[in-house]
């Protein structure tokens, strides 16, 4: 019987090592990673290489049901598929197995709550994108926000102090300052992070 461990991130900069260091402990001889979303099985290299090489009696362990996957569908796909193989799925936390019908029932559960969670976190990101829409603060998803740079010069320019205009733009004070600095002419000084 070989034990695999699994383990996945959904980012790149996201850290695997915890899981990594969980796997090694719980006896995993190999373990395959991947920074990939949970979203769907099929676009997870990682996972369908350890899928190829379950045997009868092999285990494949994570740390979470959520770094199987996100979907109750692809979850108990595969858990179907290391039924067919004589294989089972070990999640260590909570610590539970799918070597018999109650693990499978929980297994169930657990992969209903994933999904659930996941549609909650796109439901809050969609709220806080909408929110940024509103407030004219979205740029579109990898792209910075633009600076209000010609209402950071008509503030100044009508008085205005850079503490008093970045707390009335909600940005920082050191964009106020790079906003004025960028138009300083050479016969003039922006002000100094220390002017308030």
């Amino acid at each position: 019987m070989a034990r695999f461990g699994y383990a996945r991130v959904s980012s790149t900069d996201q850290d695997l090592a915890i899981q990594l260091a969980k796997l090694k402990a719980a006896g995993c001889e190999v373990i395959r990673s991947e920074k990939m979303s949970g979203k769907s099985a099929d676009d997870r290299p990682e996972l369908a290489t350890v899928m190829q090489f379950l045997r009868e009696g092999d285990e494949l362990v994570v740390v979470r049901l959520d770094r199987l996957g996100r979907s109750t569908r692809d979850v108990l796909n595969l858990v179907h598929e290391f039924d067919q193989k004589g294989a089972a799925l070990r999640i260590l936390d909570p610590e539970l197995t799918t070597g018999g019908d109650v693990g499978r029932i929980v297994v169930t559960v657990l992969g209903m709550v994933a999904e659930m969670e996941r549609k909650f976190i796109l439901e809050r990101q969609r709220a806080g994108i909408e929110a940024a829409k509103a407030a004219g603060v979205y740029a579109g998803k990898g792209r910075p926000r633009s600076m209000p740079e010609e209402e950071i010069r008509r503030r100044h320019a009508a008085g205005e102090g850079p503490t008093a205009i970045a707390r009335a733009l909600q940005i920082s004070r050191r964009s106020v300052y790079r906003a004025l600095k960028d138009v300083a002419s050479p016969g003039t000084v922006a002000p100094s992070p220390k002017q308030v």
